[in-house]
């Protein structure tokens, strides 16, 4: 929504205050008045909920559009605009609404039983989509275990839920519903705070098949799930324990059976009788942290729940934990890879895996021989000593479709220090940690940085002879339409280069049959500068005969 300010006139409609903009209006309620101006919201409206207490946020058949969406905002400093829940009901009900951004509201639901914090419910018959939580605290979601902070039971997509900060709830996220048959489908969940919940700190529950609602993504998408802090404690669970995060499987056959979790970049601390994550279905789990799993159960566990497990992409996390580090309690149907992890456990690395190479593994006593500080609470730092959790080059093309696939928990590029993907783990860095601490909190993001130049992380194949032509596949990043690729010094004519996405590229490279053995490097270059080379090796030619 553009906020910036045109010509305008003020106007007193009862105690709120109208100003308008381009494409809305800014409407300053109180608790006397704020029901009457939720119902004539309209799209590119912003209403500013001023401090106070106010009984509930029902939001009811409000509709922005892509371009003008309408944000219900509380105040950005100061005391807080509180939500206050009430038996029999949820605190914030959406139904019927889309393009509707929530955002910097304190939702408390006051310890009440069965009041969620934010609720959609009522099946195919609220179709709701694009919903923007963000920078909200949610508490007095406690009233038992199944208790949800943040719960979505009618089909849902497009959800956008950041930068909140979910505190003691029965489940943090509880996200479509228990019997499959409500999806949640393309979503972001990223730089939340979900810590010391009685069951799950966040679950997305089966999706059986996705129901024919109009609007609803029909081709294959991806929800991602990053950078957020998934903290359990110690407290009973008497409806049973749960994982600090699960998602289980999309659909077998249809729509949305191609569909993808990307799990990246988050921080998972402590769970003493349970996974720390476990997951079924169609996964790529890679840069995370997971530290303090259970002495009797895996810290990391893919595997078949209710539906099977079909793609397991795990690779370059950190684990930490006394227990079993990452097991696979059944094969992925249809492929796995288990690659450059760095783990620290008594059993590290486990089960039905097909394929794993060039992981790092050893004793959780051995850890502080190949990272910085390593623990189980308090101050802790898993960033790899120098010289320590490197090998050779990661082949790391078979992810090249993952988002940010490219870049560390950090979110800082793996070929940066060393021109390829040499480190293990979830950083990929030696030394003192450049990057957010490890701490029980919201993880800031990354510094805002300038456009970036091409990332070249592999190619294949990685080497030819002389006098023959090579078919070349360059994986990266940044890669923009009218890119150009590049080998240095003489005897190798390019040709055939075609972009095929931000992430590959594809070159013919013929190499002339007196050109002397060696190593090249290849670049890629952008309007935003050239890539890291990446090594490229030419043989002699073999003699005939």
């Amino acid at each position: 929504m553009n906020r910036k300010l045109i010509p305008i006139a003020l106007f007193t409609i009862a105690l709120s205050v109208t100003i308008r903009l381009r494409g809305g209006v800014v409407i300053n309620a109180d608790p006397s008045n704020y029901r009457a101006c939720l119902r004539n919201l309209k799209p590119g409206d912003t209403l500013t909920l001023a401090a106070g207490t106010y009984s509930r946020l029902p939001i009811i058949g409000l509709n922005g559009t892509p371009t003008a969406w309408i944000t219900i905002t509380g105040p950005n400093s100061g005391p807080p605009a509180v939500i206050a829940g009430e038996a029999e009901y949820d605190t914030v009900d959406i139904l019927n609404s889309s393009y509707v951004a929530i955002e910097n509201l304190r939702i408390d639901s006051l310890g009440i039983p069965g009041a969620f914090g934010i609720s959609t419910k009522g099946h195919e018959e609220n179709v709701t989509h694009h919903i923007r939580i963000e920078g909200n605290t949610l508490v007095g979601q406690n009233g038992g275990q199944q208790t949800d902070a943040i719960s979505t039971k009618s089909p849902t997509w497009g959800w956008i839920i950041r930068y909140n900060q979910i505190l003691g709830a029965g489940t943090g996220l509880y996200l479509g519903d228990s019997d499959g048959t409500q999806p949640f489908v393309n979503g972001v969940i990223e730089h939340n705070l979900v810590k010391d919940t009685i069951g799950y700190n966040m679950e997305i529950k089966d999706q059986n098949s996705i129901p024919d609602v109009p609007g609803m993504p029909a081709g294959p998408t991806s929800t991602i799930i990053r950078n957020n802090v998934f903290v359990k404690n110690d407290q009973p669970s008497p409806d049973g324990d749960r994982p600090n995060l699960m998602v289980s499987a999309f659909p077998g056959t249809g729509t949305g059976s191609l569909n993808m979790y990307e799990i990246y970049g988050n921080y998972f601390l402590h769970n003493r009788r349970e996974a720390l994550f476990q997951g079924s279905g169609r996964i790529s789990l890679h840069d995370n942290i997971f530290v303090d799993g259970p002495d009797s159960y895996p810290a990391v566990v893919l595997r078949k729940q209710n539906n099977p497990l079909k793609i397991a992409l795990v690779y370059n996390n950190t684990v930490y934990t006394s227990g079993k580090g990452i097991y696979f309690g059944t094969r992925a149907q249809i492929y796995d890879a288990v690659v450059g992890n760095l783990v620290f456990a008594s059993v590290p690395i486990s089960g039905q895996i097909m394929q794993q190479s060039n992981n790092v593994v050893d004793s959780v006593a051995k850890a502080p021989e190949y990272v910085k500080s390593p623990a189980f609470a308090g101050a802790m730092d898993f960033y790899p000593l120098a010289g320590q959790c490197q090998g050779g080059p990661l082949d790391l093309s078979n992810f090249d479709t993952d988002t940010d696939y490219s870049v560390d928990f950090n979110g800082t590029s793996k070929v940066e220090g060393k021109g390829a993907t040499v480190y293990r783990g979830a950083y990929a860095g030696e030394g003192s940690n450049p990057g957010w601490g490890l701490r029980v909190g919201v993880k800031a993001p990354a510094p805002p940085a300038p456009k970036r130049e091409a990332t070249l992380v592999w190619l294949s194949p990685a080497s030819g002879q002389a006098g023959s032509t090579v078919q070349l596949s360059l994986s990266g990043a940044d890669f923009a339409p009218k890119a150009t690729v590049a080998v240095s010094g003489t005897g190798v004519e390019i040709s055939n280069v075609k972009v095929e996405s931000t992430s590959r590229i594809t070159a013919t490279l013929r190499i002339a049959v007196g050109t002397a053995s060696g190593v090249r490097g290849v670049t890629v270059s952008t309007p935003s500068g050239m890539s890291n080379a990446a090594n490229f090796r030419i043989n002699a030619r073999k003699p005939k005969g």
